[in-house]
């Protein structure tokens, strides 16, 4: 568990803070706060609300660039967009000074029991369901965060007391952090993702995994938690707190001490030998979406709380837009929004685990993955494909390549969309699942699936399912 301290200052420290985004706004705000001398550096334009924020707040700041004024600071904290092959991390080493990443630099001013969620896909979902089940609990009582790369920077909580932190932690967030102090872990699962930032799979994993050894061991009886999948514990090699590991099987006589176990005949999921919940008792799709639930509720368990307690809530839930999420249902067809599934790992899974066969929308900007693992799930689950964007014809290439023909070309989100509802019939599901970022025609994943949810109820018609 974390203790604040109030009272530590930052006082006569010169900081620079790197990035003007959500975050690095964030560390700013709450480095002045703590009596430092702030230099907010970007090599974009800072929003005008940002702008005003550094004004009122006496923060010094620079904009489509960094100079060397950030050089003559004592020390650099990076918001976590920041790769270490960037110019200016180079530089900043190159000159001996010390580099603090966002959360080793918040960690101080924290106060609650910590709960740290990554994972290459999912962990948006698990993150924000997990805080709502423990907000539930004791809803007069309980104060829960739920910060991170879900949205809030962890800055924003920073002297607040609370009595549990749900944090979504990137892997760009690990990467950064020393010190960091958890009292439970959860890595929803590992896929490449994110190989530009990271240059490797290897470095990719290595980041993840980090969060594990920030789980605060044994003392006095008491430790952390970590909870990973199963298939995974020897590339993420867990050795801290109680280990819980997550797989698919048919029920045993005994269960397995730390294991939670997910049963498709049986559609339900057990810890040891507990029922954690059934399929039932949540309306979100997909066996991806029944392991988020698990580890969320295994995570409930953990921290001491009777599952049967917890799964009142399952129902109520409402899980954050565009992850599988059903933007129309019209002529019995489905329509899902599953803009967020930003690398192939994601969009292989939103494939294998949504029933019905599926017309699928493909393409953004690409990450340096290997769209050819695309394949085989296409062959098996896909009618068609229709690719769009920066990387669709590298998409292409690599379907053409790996025997994948029935796919077509389309100029943008428009002409996808009407090609998919032209060519669906009643059982079918258009999907969007794009395997890459937006940022070639959008500002954020939320935006093209807004997009594509706002041209589905036009070109589709009907009822939107969201209302």
């Amino acid at each position: 568990m974390y203790a604040h301290n109030e009272k530590a200052s930052l006082s006569g420290e010169r900081i620079a803070v790197l990035g003007g985004g959500v975050s690095g706004t964030s560390l700013a705000l709450l480095a002045a706060k703590k009596g430092a001398d702030v230099l907010l550096s970007d090599a974009k334009k800072i929003p005008d609300t940002t702008v005003g924020a550094m004004k009122a707040s006496g923060v010094a700041y620079e904009e489509f660039g960094h100079t060397d004024a950030v050089l003559a600071c004592d020390r650099a904290v990076t918001s976590s967009g920041f790769p270490p092959s960037a110019d200016i991390i180079k530089r900043i080493i190159d000159r001996g000074l010390p580099i603090t990443g966002e959360l080793d630099f918040v960690a101080p001013y924290l106060k609650g029991r910590f709960i740290g969620v990554t994972g290459s896909n999912g962990k948006t979902t698990t993150t924000s369901l997990l805080g709502w089940l423990l907000r539930r609990l004791d809803p007069g009582g309980f104060k829960v965060a739920t910060v991170g790369n879900i949205g809030s920077a962890i800055a924003d909580i920073a002297g607040e007391e609370h009595s549990y932190i749900v944090a979504e932690l990137s892997s760009f967030q690990l990467y950064w952090s020393r010190s960091l102090v958890l009292d439970g872990a959860i890595v929803t699962n590992i896929a490449p993702d994110h190989i530009d930032w990271h240059g490797s799979y290897k470095n990719y994993t290595a980041a993840k995994a980090k969060i594990l050894s920030f789980v605060r061991p044994e003392k006095n009886g008491a430790s952390g938690f970590t909870i990973t999948r199963e298939s995974e514990l020897d590339i993420l090699k867990p050795d801290r707190g109680r280990s819980l590991s997550l797989a698919w099987g048919e029920p045993r006589e005994k269960g397995t001490p730390g294991h939670i176990l997910l049963s498709s005949a049986l559609r339900r999921a057990c810890l040891d030998d507990e029922e954690l919940f059934r399929f039932d008792d949540t309306s979100l799709l997909g066996g991806h979406n029944m392991e988020n639930v698990a580890m969320a509720m295994a995570a409930v368990s953990a921290l001491g709380v009777n599952p049967k307690t917890a799964r009142n809530g399952l129902a109520s839930y409402v899980p954050p837009p565009h992850r599988c999420s059903m933007a129309l249902v019209a002529g019995g067809v489905k329509y899902i929004d599953d803009s967020k599934g930003t690398n192939v790992a994601a969009t292989v899974t939103a494939l294998s685990s949504i029933d019905g066969r599926k017309i699928i929308i493909l393409g953004g900007r690409g990450k340096g993955e290997d769209y050819g693992a695309l394949v085989a799930p296409l062959l098996m689950y896909a009618k068609s494909a229709i690719l769009i964007g920066e990387a669709s014809g590298e998409i292409a290439n690599a379907l053409e390549k790996g025997g994948y023909k029935n796919f077509t070309i389309a100029s943008g989100m428009e002409e996808a969309v009407r090609s998919a509802h032209s060519s669906a019939a009643p059982g079918d599901v258009v999907l969007l699942s794009p395997a890459c970022t937006s940022w070639d025609a959008y500002n954020n994943y939320g935006e093209r699936g807004e997009h594509f949810a706002s041209l589905v109820r036009e070109i589709a018609g009907g009822k939107d399912a969201r209302n």
